[in-house]
């Protein structure tokens, strides 16, 4: 069968969600997912500690998540770093990407906060993911080159994919050669809801920010590195813990209404942009510490299992088409590499809190459950576990955008060019020559680019703050 658009999913309206019933996105990304068994089709090469987060400032008034309200609370956080675009047995410093995960194990259940130390990503839709990463793997003819990008594929594939530019650049910066994980931001980069106890909603993205700072390697610095160890950022980071050096980084959000984000001169559901500081300042609102190294890599490092699905009352997802892709890649991708549906009771993966479901049996079930009840409604065994409609999970009535179900983006996602200009005015001149566009940018940079707000661009904070090259 042939298909007529193989680059965007089916959503219910042009900024509306992702619908389920995209059976060819299900069926690209399913195949995807099950490519690698067992190490992770991405971010293979990773490295985590567990540790906390420490709330310092109360968002009670955005939402009924505890683990945002209750000041001083600590909750037990596992954060893993990792690489993208090798496998398990490549380098800690190649020029890629970084990823953040967290899963803080709150008193209401898990919440993932599974992001990047880049605010922004190559695509717009789920659907080309597959495609970006194939692009950017080891050539399937050759299987080389092994931890970079700099091939042919991968620059066939950026070449026409416009929307790739802002990424791109950041990509192509000093920001991919850090000189230490403990060192790196990290985000969310899609936007999210905050619900608060009446159901309002607030838009939320959430970045992480070192106390040490953001620095960096130059690329001689990194070839250097690299050959003389394989492993520098995690002995970095586990030389750090032992010696009592703990990590930690502030957590900050950026919160804006509706109101709000229909007057942004982009799109926030475009996860190639980025919500610039001086429209939308930085709160911080907590602090984390990594303190304990994992007593076995393997059964904690190799075997968390991040989600961007896990998410407790009070928080929930907006209709970024590229997460509405990963919650559904998520959760198949660790039916395939962890054995099936219990996954979530491999320790590293359970709730630290009391849960109780339905599900019963399937492969490497661990528990025993007891009672005759696996089902709901039920009268016959009053310890079921049963739906709670005071404090459970509810979803935002998000009122319905005008347009026609079909594959489309939105208008507002078609402007590529004007933050990756606000990006590079923003490099110091060092950084700027590091990054070695040449002509190309320049010619950006030289007038604004349809859509851009000079109000805005002029002013645009790309949290380079205490940004140096080491």
């Amino acid at each position: 069968m042939a298909v007529a658009d193989n680059q965007n999913s089916l959503v219910a309206t042009p900024r509306g969600p992702t619908l389920l019933e995209d059976f060819i996105l299900r069926e690209k990304i399913t195949h995807f997912d099950h490519e690698r068994i067992p190490e992770r089709i991405v971010h293979a090469r990773g490295s985590a500690a567990h540790g906390y987060f420490e709330l310092t400032r109360s968002l009670k008034r955005y939402t009924t998540a505890r683990l945002f309200t209750a000041v001083g609370q600590r909750t037990p956080v596992f954060t893993r770093f990792s690489t993208v675009a090798g496998g398990a047995g490549s380098v800690d410093t190649p020029r890629d990407v970084r990823g953040f995960a967290v899963k803080f194990y709150t008193e209401e259940g898990n919440f993932d906060l599974v992001g990047n130390n880049i605010p922004v990503f190559f695509i717009q839709d789920a659907m080309k993911f597959p495609d970006l990463v194939h692009s950017v793997k080891m050539e399937p003819d050759r299987a080389f080159p092994q931890a970079a990008s700099a091939h042919d594929t991968f620059w066939d594939f950026i070449s026409l994919t416009p929307e790739s530019m802002h990424m791109i650049m950041w990509a192509m910066s000093d920001r991919t050669l850090p000189r230490s994980l403990r060192m790196i931001e990290g985000f969310g980069v899609h936007s999210f809801r905050l619900l608060d106890a009446k159901g309002n909603s607030t838009f939320v993205k959430f970045h992480w920010r070192p106390k040490l700072g953001i620095q960096s390697t130059v690329w001689d610095e990194a070839l250097k590195l690299q050959a003389a160890d394989n492993d520098f950022h995690r002995r970095d980071l586990f030389e750090s813990i032992q010696a009592g050096a703990f990590p930690e980084w502030e957590l900050a959000v950026q919160l804006f209404t509706e109101e709000q984000a229909e007057a942004f001169p982009f799109d926030h559901l475009d996860p190639t942009k980025i919500v610039p500081e001086s429209l939308v300042p930085l709160q911080v609102i907590g602090r984390m510490v990594l303190d304990r190294w994992p007593d076995n890599f393997f059964a904690e490092t190799e075997q968390v299992a991040f989600c961007p699905a896990n998410l407790v009352p009070g928080i929930e997802f907006s209709n970024d088409p590229l997460l509405q892709g990963r919650l559904f890649s998520y959760l198949d991708t660790q039916l395939i590499r962890l054995g099936g549906p219990n996954f979530h009771q491999i320790p590293i993966n359970q709730p630290k809190c009391p849960f109780a479901n339905h599900q019963r049996d399937g492969h490497m079930q661990m528990q025993v459950h007891k009672g005759r009840v696996n089902y709901e409604p039920s009268s016959l065994q009053e310890d079921s576990p049963r739906a709670d409609r005071r404090t459970g999970f509810r979803h935002h009535a998000t009122p319905p955008d005008d347009g026609a179900k079909g594959r489309q983006r939105p208008e507002s996602f078609a402007d590529h060019y004007s933050q990756p200009r606000m990006f590079f005015t923003s490099l110091e001149a060092p950084e700027q020559a590091h990054l070695g566009v040449g002509a190309g940018v320049r010619t950006v940079q030289g007038g604004d680019a349809p859509g851009c707000a000079s109000a805005w661009s002029a002013t645009c904070a790309t949290s380079t703050r205490g940004w140096r090259s080491a």
